[in-house]
């Protein structure tokens, strides 16, 4: 759901308290007499063939625009403004100075808000000769990632006086010559809506890196002599006195540092351990099989041979629960493998997952030193 647009109002106050006083003097009035035309616009199984059904795919089409032909069309009811995207107002070679100011923000379902670079005035045509309509639609053009070139939003639809189906992925409007209709492109839809994960992915990955630009810059620090790969990184805004303790203070517990997957053989039960609480009830599932491309098969080979080698995990046969690996792309560029416990999860009752309190780790090596660590900072004995 988008909401904002030039049909609330815009960045005008004028126009705001205008939208609002419609919005307030709305009231019900008895139903006009009606009567059936060949203008009235009815689905039928007859609009439904070619569809694949069932299907919950969205209407996505073709409509020509300025002259062009363009593609990745989202029909979207729920929008109450039309939007063009950034990279599809560039390929139709528009004029930039036709970008009028618009500082309203858009805001989407979750309520992020997104401020268009500006509004412009298209022509737009739908249908196809002799039932088509040809109406100049107001677009805030907006720079985000989209895998749509354009989404046709209420104004548009209410302009066109049409109505949609999302059952016949189909729009149908009035014209002088009869009923026009647009049909959309199932195929198109799912490639657009796939696409749609991998450019949120994207966009995560983007908004990630600049958080991490905004934190403390790190320098490398050799812990062991004449291994310069085995560093670990400290604050640069550490005093000279508390950067010297620092080191020190790491160089005398380097066993605590793992390198590899052979330098964490186990944890001791005595420490911690955690059992899931699986609902007897619930019917074990195996999902299915997941295929990757070549390099992600070779990234979860070359991690569940190291896992195998150090003991972590270890093959079972006919398990119960089944669940596929999934990679995820890191800051920098390397893949992480995670598994998918959608299912396992959804069987399981909420946990807490309760953690004992520092002070209960003092009996234990990891503790102590956990505590000592920070006793060395704070200027506390223990």
């Amino acid at each position: 759901m988008i909401l904002g647009g030039p049909v609330t109002g815009g960045s005008f106050k004028s126009l705001k308290k205008a939208h609002q006083q419609q919005v307030n003097s709305v009231h019900m009035e008895p139903p006009p007499k009606y009567r059936r035309t060949d203008q009235d616009m009815a689905f039928n199984e007859n609009d439904a063939r070619g569809v694949k059904q069932p299907h919950n795919d969205p209407l996505v089409g073709m409509l020509t625009i300025e002259g062009f032909n363009t593609k990745r069309i989202l029909v979207d009811n729920s929008s109450s403004a039309d939007i063009i995207y950034f990279p599809a107002f560039q390929q139709l070679k528009l004029d930039p100075r036709r970008l009028r100011p618009f500082d309203s923000p858009l805001v989407s379902f979750s309520g992020d808000r997104v401020y268009p670079k500006g509004i412009v005035t298209l022509a737009v045509t739908v249908g196809t000769y002799s039932r088509q309509l040809t109406r100049q639609i107001d677009f805030l053009v907006v720079d985000c990632p989209s895998s749509y070139n354009v989404i046709i939003g209420r104004p548009a639809l209410n302009k066109w006086k049409a109505s949609t189906s999302t059952y016949c992925l189909k729009v149908k409007f009035p014209t002088e010559n009869g009923i026009g209709e647009v049909k959309g492109d199932q195929i198109l839809a799912r490639e657009c809506y796939q696409a749609v994960f991998a450019a949120k992915e994207n966009h995560a990955w983007t908004i990630e890196e600049k958080e991490e630009e905004k934190t403390e810059a790190l320098e490398a620090v050799e812990l062991f002599e004449r291994e310069p790969t085995k560093t670990t990184r400290i604050g640069t805004t550490l005093s000279l006195e508390m950067g010297t303790k620092l080191i020190q203070f790491l160089r005398e517990n380097l066993d605590v540092f793992a390198w590899s997957h052979d330098d964490m053989p186990s944890i001791s039960p005595e420490i911690i351990q955690h059992r899931l609480n699986v609902d007897p009830k619930r019917k074990p599932i195996k999902q299915r099989q997941r295929t990757f491309a070549p390099k992600k098969d070779q990234a979860v080979t070359d991690e569940v041979s190291k896992l195998l080698a150090a003991g972590f995990i270890r093959e079972v046969y006919y398990p119960d629960w089944l669940a596929n690996v999934v990679l995820v792309k890191k800051a920098n560029g390397k893949w992480r493998m995670c598994v998918d416990f959608t299912d396992l999860n959804k069987a399981c009752p909420k946990d807490s997952f309760p953690l004992p309190r520092i002070d209960q780790l003092v009996d234990s090596t990891a503790g102590h030193k956990l505590l000592t660590f920070m006793d060395a900072f704070s200027g506390t004995t223990r």
